[in-house]
């Protein structure tokens, strides 16, 4: 609850165009009663504010000025969210608020966690973060009644062991990590933890799991993107991310080695040549569209699906690389150009695919 009390007071006495000395002698108070009033030196007896609302022409209500924030569940989580975000340190006591008057509801324990881990990395405090542990487990026996489908039990270790790194108990941040590692949620972390702490041998599998699924959703993202552009008539976009997954890709190839990444490399070219076509730079896309056949033809002649191929990752026991565009990177690249829909797009390809045949 907020008053502005002080500011009113003010406010209305040189609304009347009074003097301090001259509101004290109307009240029958000290001229230095009101101004520590104004000050907001002392706050006027109860009595004296309902003289003052009378004598001003107002309600208490009014002459107070307080604003009452939303305390509702929602409101109060939202507002925990929100001095998070602002960084500001406030939302420490609020929480201790919001605590005491809903002990028992996951949300507000949740965010009130939150809030702690956060503060506690910006100060490097470990009391935060031992406040922020006690939050954490508690919202543990609370997560029946989580309703938000991103936060899980998983999730929930994971903040706990991110909070024992703050507290630099780093073995059992990493066992906790290990422990709920379902689909590799937690490798990035478990490899850069364990690198940090010179256990190299050990972090590479996990840092190489991290790459290899980061590659994988990357590729998803580019081709969601990709279609959201094409329907939208986004060539800029379209070829504006395309021409970077195609970077990106590029530089994970080892030497003259093909891997699979070139595959999908190729892929984006065609649908890169595409995007020109529609958009009409028949040049740049019959020069992107011959590349894309090289580096199709480059993968086909000598295809590799092993993830050690791949710069920067290892061996990864049990994984293998899958896709259904095909049983060559030409067949990739034809289907990415079927999609397309467009005939004179298609003979393009064709030309060119011909053109490779009667060299051979």
């Amino acid at each position: 609850m907020k008053m502005m009390l002080a500011e009113n007071i003010r406010a209305f006495r040189k609304e009347r165009s009074l003097t301090q000395e001259q509101l004290s002698e109307a009240l029958g108070v000290t001229a230095g009663a009101v101004y520590k009033w104004e000050a907001k030196l002392s706050i006027p007896e109860l009595d004296l504010i309902i003289q003052l609302a009378d004598f001003f022409d107002t309600s208490v209500d009014v002459l107070l000025g307080y604003e009452v924030k939303d305390n509702r569940l929602e409101a109060t989580v939202k507002r925990l969210q929100e001095y998070r975000r602002r960084k500001d340190p406030e939302g420490l006591a609020e929480a201790e608020k919001a605590l005491a008057k809903y002990p028992n509801s996951f949300r507000i324990v949740s965010a009130s966690a939150a809030l702690y881990h956060a503060f506690g990395i910006e100060k490097g405090d470990k009391a935060l973060f031992r406040r922020a542990l006690e939050l954490l487990e508690q919202s543990r026996l609370l997560l029946p009644q989580n309703e938000d489908p991103q936060i899980s039990e998983q999730t929930i270790c994971g903040r706990i062991a991110q909070t024992y790194l703050g507290l630099g108990e780093t073995d059992k941040a990493i066992e906790l990590w290990k422990a709920h590692n379902a689909d590799g949620l937690y490798s990035p972390r478990i490899g850069h933890v364990l690198a940090q702490s010179d256990h190299t041998a050990e972090a590479v599998p996990f840092l190489s799991e991290a790459l290899a699924k980061i590659l994988s959703d990357l590729i998803s993202t580019i081709i969601g993107y990709m279609n959201v552009y094409l329907k939208c008539g986004d060539h800029d976009s379209c070829q504006a991310i395309l021409n970077w997954g195609t970077r990106l890709l590029s530089g994970l190839r080892k030497a003259d080695r093909p891997n699979y990444f070139d595959r999908i490399s190729a892929v984006f070219l065609a649908a890169l040549a595409g995007s020109q076509f529609l958009s009409g730079q028949e040049a740049e896309a019959r020069e992107t569209l011959t590349k894309a056949k090289e580096l199709a033809a480059f993968f086909d002649a000598s295809p590799s699906y092993d993830e050690s191929d791949v710069r920067f990752v290892g061996r990864i026991e049990g994984a293998s690389a899958h896709d259904d565009m095909g049983a060559t990177a030409t067949d990739a690249v034809d289907l990415a150009v079927s999609q397309f829909e467009n005939e004179e797009f298609a003979a393009l390809w064709r030309s060119l695919a011909k053109q490779e045949d009667c060299h051979e």
